[in-house]
């Protein structure tokens, strides 16, 4: 958890998120997990959180595979006349927390798990 904690700090610093832009309610940049239920906002997030929003975000890219992607393919291929259906795609989300070229951030914790005293 403490590597998770040690990530988020990180992310946070290097897109400059800062408290007092956010009481101002300026523009501010951020890094969000969106999963098949909704948002969830809480003061403190923890890897199991991560690991929950990740397993519906995989869910939900699947289901939008088969249920968007495949389906509008099969139209096509019959000629079917239909109107397109724009929807999100979350490959960006994913990728982000299991690539491998660039590793994702699992990769990257698993990596430093490796190591005695990783940094």
């Amino acid at each position: 958890s403490r590597m998770f904690d040690w990530i988020v700090t990180r992310v946070n610093e290097s897109i400059q998120f800062d408290e007092k832009k956010l009481a101002r309610k300026e523009k501010l940049y951020f890094i969000g997990v969106l999963d098949i239920f909704g948002f969830e906002v809480f003061e403190h997030n923890s890897f199991e959180q991560l690991c929950i929003n990740y397993a519906n975000e995989t869910l939900q890219q699947q289901f939008n595979q088969f249920v968007f992607k495949l389906e509008q393919m099969e139209y096509e291929k019959e000629n079917i006349k239909w109107d397109f259906i724009d929807f999100p795609d979350n490959q960006k989300c994913l990728t982000l927390i299991d690539g491998k070229k660039p590793p994702g951030i699992l990769k990257l914790l698993d990596e430093q798990c490796l190591f005695p005293n990783g940094n």
